[in-house]
């Protein structure tokens, strides 16, 4: 429990420093008002739009009146939707999180197997195959390779859906696009861990008993594996993000990233603030589960 209270109080510090980082970006990219009204815009609409959007005031009483709002859960109304920018960004985050479990399981799953197989087969052909499609990996746009996904299977083949979220055809591209965006890094981390776990003095020492090979993997060197990768999901959220972004773009998902990249060109600053901030939430709330889990597994975490 003191672990998880020492967690819990560092929940807002992060959340506090992407809000400031918002809140200062938006107003160093231009006005707003100015943007999206246009030069044909009256000055009785602009100054209508700037006490709309609080920009009248000092740039302190902005923050203050901003964080206010942001504890009442009060984003503002979206100036392209005309409706609550909680309730829109609401609305497109299951999307968001079942494209993101999706991917993550998938990359999770293969980036193990993957890995496991190229310690075990170490320095022969499976492992150099399986080191050097980690390597393209990394190297490859998410977004280039979406699009060949798209010209392959979509328009040449036929098989799937271009874009859309009806049906699980229409989730089977998305899905292999973000987890081949976070694969390579899961088989090159598995490939270590294990590799080094498999030199440690017990396993030899198991080895050394009579313990066959695939029981001695099994039994003592994937349970002490598992800590790096789960340290991996971590680090790893932040880019599952990123790239769900730049998927849902390429494949018309309806998802929270499409929506914030459109409120971006349309400079909607309530759904791009609402957006930005559920993204970190998710991203922080997930992180705290990853180190529960961390602790769960290696007790010596829950002394640091």
């Amino acid at each position: 429990m003191a672990y998880l209270l020492r967690r819990l109080l560092l929940v807002p510090v992060p959340l506090l420093i992407v809000v400031v980082f918002v809140f200062v970006v938006l107003r160093l990219t231009g006005d707003p008002v100015a943007i999206y009204l246009g030069i044909d815009a009256t000055p009785e609409q602009e100054a209508l739009l700037r006490a709309e959007l609080g920009l009248d005031d000092p740039v302190p009483v902005q923050f203050a009146w901003f964080l206010l709002d942001l504890l009442q859960g009060d984003f503002g109304n979206s100036l392209q939707h005309r409706a609550p920018a909680m309730e829109l960004v609401g609305a497109r985050l299951p999307a968001t999180l079942q494209l993101a479990a999706m991917g993550l399981g998938l990359a999770i799953v293969l980036g193990v197997l993957g890995g496991i197989a190229a310690a075990v087969w170490n320095d022969r052909l499976p492992d150099l195959v399986l080191t050097a499609l980690a390597v393209i990996g990394q190297s490859m746009p998410s977004f280039w390779l979406g699009i060949l996904l798209i010209q392959l299977f979509a328009l040449e083949l036929g098989w799937l859906p271009t874009s859309g979220r009806e049906g699980w055809e229409s989730a089977v591209l998305p899905t292999l696009t973000l987890a081949v965006f976070l694969l390579p890094n899961f088989i090159l981390v598995t490939r270590t861990a294990v590799l080094e776990t498999a030199r440690e003095q017990f396993v030899a020492t198991a080895r050394a008993r009579g313990v066959g090979s695939a029981r001695a993997l099994f039994r003592h060197v994937l349970p002490n594996a598992l800590n790096p990768v789960v340290s991996l999901v971590g680090l790893q959220l932040g880019r599952l993000m990123g790239g769900a972004v730049v998927t849902e773009t390429v494949f018309a998902w309806p998802g929270v990233g499409r929506l914030m990249v459109s409120a971006i060109f349309q400079r909607d600053v309530p759904v791009v603030i609402a957006g930005v901030f559920i993204v970190a939430v998710t991203i922080v709330l997930a992180n705290l589960v990853v180190d529960i889990v961390q602790a769960a597994i290696d007790p010596r975490i829950r002394l640091r």
